[in-house]
């Protein structure tokens, strides 16, 4: 039984995991969409949503925050100047994970993690919201026939 087991140790030491993952974040982050193993992809998920929304405020501080978690100035740059404004008025989920199939050679569970604002596919497919008339839950009965008995008048009138 897992009771309390919060984190997937990915059977890997601590070091190796924690460097895995920073380099998994950086590459995510610089490349907007990775291709791994659905376990690494939930894993980096929990990893690097937490410096996303630390992104947010564009502070020292949390400049030094998130370069302590990614090792990498390339990354930290990135992530504050292009992905933090685009993803200023979203509240969380920032991720997507596509599970994608079976590896070839040992038959790993495949998916692909990417940062859900950067999908221009999903994006364009996506179908835009319309503004919607407020509706009542009155009969439309009268306004409904008033139109069209208005209509042959006003040709009548134009006669």
């Amino acid at each position: 039984m897992r009771h309390n087991k919060s984190i997937n140790h990915l059977g890997r030491k601590s070091g190796h995991r924690k460097a895995m993952l920073a380099n998994m974040a950086s590459s995510l982050l610089l490349h907007k969409r990775i291709e791994t193993t659905v376990a690494k992809a939930k894993a980096l998920r929990t990893y690097v949503e937490p410096l996303i929304t630390k992104s947010k405020d564009d502070s020292t501080h949390s400049r030094r925050t998130v370069f302590s978690y990614l090792k990498q100035k390339e990354a930290v740059t990135e992530l504050f100047r292009v992905i933090a404004p685009k993803i200023a008025d979203r509240p969380g989920g920032y991720t997507r994970i596509l599970k994608t199939g079976f590896r070839v050679g040992d038959a790993a569970d495949m998916a692909i993690i990417e940062l859900v604002d950067f999908n221009e596919a999903a994006l364009a497919s996506a179908p835009k919201k319309e503004a919607k008339k407020a509706t009542t839950r009155r009969s439309r009965s009268k306004k409904a026939a008033a139109p069209a008995q208005e209509a042959p008048a006003a040709e009548e009138k134009a006669e």
